[in-house]
C-alpha cells in the first residue's frame, strides 16, 4: 500500500517567500504539497499533512494570529516542520510560535537574497531524511 505524503507550506503572502514556497514545492516532488497564506490558513490543512513549513518576512505578521494561537495549543510532536525566511529576527519569531506545539523542527533557513534551490534541496533533506 503506498500511502500519499502530504506537505503544507504556510506563508505570509511576501513575494519574496511565495518565491520559496514555490522553490520548496519544486524539490519535493514525491510529495503532495498545498501553499497557503497565513490568513486562508485553517488548522484543519495541518492534520493531514507528515511535514509542514512557514515562512515570513518579519516577525509577528498580523496575519499569522490565528496560525499562533492554534499553535500554541496542538501537539505536533511527531510532525516534521522547517522555517524560513530572509530576516534572523524571524526565524526566532519562528521557533518561538512552534515551541509548545513540540513539532520535530529542522534546521532553519535564513533565505540570502532569493531562492538557490541547491541551498533548498540541501535544507530539505536535513528535514525530510
Amino acid at each position: 500500500m503506498n500511502i500519499e505524503k502530504k506537505v503544507l507550506i504556510i506563508t505570509d503572502q511576501v513575494e519574496s517567500l511565495d518565491s520559496a514556497a514555490q522553490s520548496i514545492k519544486n524539490c519535493l516532488k514525491d510529495y503532495t504539497v498545498k501553499i497557503c497564506s497565513a490568513g486562508d490558513f485553517d488548522g484543519k490543512d495541518l492534520l493531514p499533512t507528515q511535514i509542514f513549513f512557514i515562512g515570513c518576512n518579519s516577525p509577528k505578521p498580523a496575519s499569522f494570529s490565528y496560525l499562533e494561537e492554534m499553535l500554541s495549543h496542538i501537539n505536533l510532536v511527531s510532525r516534521k516542520c522547517g522555517i524560513f525566511s530572509p530576516d534572523k529576527k524571524s526565524l526566532d519569531y519562528l521557533k518561538g510560535i512552534l515551541k509548545d506545539s513540540e513539532a520535530d523542527l529542522g534546521e532553519p533557513l535564513l533565505l540570502n537574497g532569493g531562492t538557490d534551490n541547491k541551498a533548498i534541496e540541501k535544507w530539505l533533506k536535513g528535514i525530510t531524511g
